[in-house]
């Protein structure tokens, strides 16, 4: 029975809602190893897939991992149900290409009444 404690399922959810997985990965696993596995199983059909860890953020019970954690580390009491498969959010971010591709920012931004900016 320690075995399946050693390993967790996981699937991770893609913004569009479809999912890669569910598959199991040892508890000892970075965070890093999982970004590894969800780039090499990007689907090929969808654009703007993400080219290294970096533009990945796994989000997991309402926290974003950090990559040099373990899953283990990560793991909500929820996962100690036998047969639970855990969900985790992924959101690429792409790195901005050049600089010239980045909105510019209105040079007199106006403020609301509470201070904050308005664009």
């Amino acid at each position: 029975m320690s075995g399946v404690q050693d390993q967790l399922e996981i699937k991770f959810r893609l913004t569009d809602g479809s999912d890669i997985g569910p598959k199991n990965f040892p508890v000892a696993t970075s965070v890093a190893t999982l970004k590894e596995n969800i780039i090499a199983q990007w689907p090929r059909e969808k654009e703007n897939g993400p080219r290294t860890v970096k533009d990945i953020k796994l989000i997991s019970g309402g926290r974003i991992l950090e990559n040099s954690k373990t899953v283990g580390e990560c793991k909500s009491p929820l996962c100690d149900i036998p047969g639970v498969v855990t969900t985790m959010h992924v959101v690429v971010q792409q790195p901005p290409t050049e600089k010239g591709d980045r909105k510019k920012l209105p040079s007199n931004p106006k403020q609301n009444s509470c201070g904050c900016v308005i664009l």
